[in-house]
């Protein structure tokens, strides 16, 4: 592809992403604009994947036809290396060049996805909720930092620890609406100190 052509294409694709941001209606659009263009573009390729996949997971369809959603998604990062086919991958391909991200954190983003397509999540034990929300909100502040510029093992702590603070604290704001969809995220050791019954009903 010319280079003019591929430049073209490539600032399509940054739009693309960032209207999938701005449309969400959240802050995230807003406070990525600090960044450096091609920083802002590659997060706002994340939280477009991120949207996509959580997407899949809480679309009201039968399992297998979600499992074949998130395998979809799964074969696409796969296929990274290889060159993007839509506006997010490309997007992720390129980020992933600069920035050094790793499958293995889109996957387990994939992975969380897949813990919520299934049967409701009902007071895991400590170490489920704790993989679940690695899953779901660590991994995302792995790639995040990676595409900020930090990439050492201290800063996948932080993003760790970071990211199940955030999570735990989205659990226990939503402790309601949760159980209104038959879902209690709170861990079975803390409600059976508490002598709560772990029923969403």
């Amino acid at each position: 592809m010319p280079a003019d052509a591929h430049a073209s294409l490539m600032a399509e694709d940054a739009r693309i992403v960032a209207d999938a941001a701005r449309g969400a209606g959240t802050s995230f659009y807003r406070g990525m604009t600090v960044l450096p263009a091609s920083r802002r573009t590659a997060m706002y390729g994340i939280y477009a994947f991120c949207r996509e996949v959580d997407d899949i997971a809480d679309e009201d369809a039968p399992l297998a036809r979600k499992h074949a959603g998130l395998d979809i998604w799964r074969a696409r990062i796969d296929a990274l290396p290889k060159g993007g086919n839509d506006p997010i991958t490309r997007v992720l391909r390129d980020a992933s060049l600069r920035y050094a991200l790793r499958r293995e954190d889109f996957h387990a983003i994939i992975d969380g996805m897949a813990m919520d397509a299934g049967a409701p999540i009902i007071a895991p034990d400590a170490a489920m909720l704790d993989l679940y929300c690695d899953r779901v909100a660590s991994a995302v502040g792995r790639l995040s930092i990676r595409v900020f510029g930090e990439v050492s093992n201290t800063g996948d702590k932080v993003a760790h620890h970071l990211g199940r603070a955030l999570q735990l604290t989205n659990i226990l704001r939503d402790v309601g609406e949760d159980a209104g969809r038959g879902r209690i995220y709170l861990p079975r050791e803390a409600l059976e100190a508490a002598n709560v019954n772990a029923d969403p009903g």
